[in-house]
C-alpha cells in the first residue's frame, strides 16, 4: 500500500523557547489522523535539494483543528534543524507522508499518566485537548520536565485547561531550576510516585529523550507493576 504524500504550506514559525520552534502548517485537503500520530517530512540537504531523507515529528494538533501543529527542537548540525533555520519561512512548501503510529489513547476508563520532556510534549497536547473536547472524564496527570524556566512552553495553555477541567492535573519539573523556582526540582520521573500512589490501573504514555522513556518504562513494569499492555512510549530525539 502506497503511503499518502501531501504538500503543506507554513503559516507560522515561532521560537517558543531556546532551540524550540512551533511550526503551523495549512492542513491539506483529505489529510486525516488520530491524536498522537506522527508524519514524515521529506528533508533535503541545503547543498543538494534532491538528496531527501525522512524525519519524523509528532502531530501536536487535534484531528478537529484546521491546521497542523508541530514542535521542533533544534539539534546542532541536524538535517531538519539546519533546513528549518535557513529555509523554512511563512509561505514555504514542504512535503509530508503519513500519518503513522499507534501512540494514541486507549479507549477505556483507566486514569492517564502522561510524562514528557522537552519537545516530547507534542503528542500530549493533541491527546488531552481531544479527550477533553469529547467529554472524557477520566483523571489525567501531565508531568512535563525541562531544564530551567526558559525551556518551559505551552504552560499557559495547560494551566487554563486545568482550571476548567477538574480531571486534568499539571506537574512541572525542572532539572536545573534557578533559585527563584518554587516548583519541583530534579528529574521528572522522580516525582511520579509522589502523585500516583497506585499506578497499577493507570495507562502510562511517555514521550521524550529515549533514555528517559526507557527508564520510566522499565520502572513502570518492574516497580510500579503497571501491566505491559498499559505502558506506551515514544523516544523523541
Amino acid at each position: 500500500m502506497v503511503t499518502p504524500s501531501y504538500s503543506i504550506t507554513c503559516l507560522r514559525k515561532t521560537l517558543l523557547a531556546p532551540n524550540v520552534y512551533e511550526l503551523v502548517f495549512e492542513r491539506p485537503k483529505g489529510f486525516t489522523f488520530k491524536a498522537g500520530q506522527f508524519v514524515l517530512f521529506d528533508v533535503p540537504v541545503l547543498s543538494n535539494p534532491t538528496d531527501l531523507q525522512p524525519r519524523a515529528y509528532s502531530l501536536a494538533s487535534t484531528p478537529d483543528e484546521p491546521d497542523l501543529l508541530f514542535i521542533v527542537k533544534l539539534k546542532e548540525g541536524g538535517r531538519f534543524s539546519v533546513w528549518l533555520e535557513q529555509q523554512i519561512e511563512v509561505g514555504s512548501s514542504l512535503t509530508i507522508k503519513g500519518p503513522f503510529g499507534f501512540f494514541t489513547l486507549r479507549q477505556n476508563t483507566n486514569d492517564c499518566l502522561f510524562v514528557a520532556t522537552g519537545a516530547g510534549i507534542a503528542p500530549f497536547r493533541g491527546h488531552i485537548l481531544d479527550a477533553l473536547k469529547y467529554g472524557n472524564t477520566r483523571t489525567m496527570h501531565l508531568f512535563f520536565g525541562v531544564r530551567n524556566e526558559d525551556d518551559l512552553f505551552w504552560t499557559k495553555t495547560f494551566k487554563e485547561l486545568k482550571a476548567s477541567h477538574s480531571n486534568l492535573h499539571l506537574h512541572l519539573c525542572l532539572s536545573r531550576a534557578s533559585p527563584d523556582w518554587k516548583g519541583k526540582r530534579g528529574r521528572v520521573q522522580d516525582f511520579i510516585p509522589e502523585v500516583i500512589k497506585d499506578p497499577h490501573a493507570t495507562d502510562l504514555y511517555v514521550c521524550g529523550a529515549p533514555e528517559m522513556v526507557n527508564d520510566i518504562k522499565k520502572t513502570a513494569l518492574e516497580i510500579w507493576s503497571i501491566p505491559k499492555g498499559n505502558v506506551h512510549g515514544e523516544g523523541y530525539v
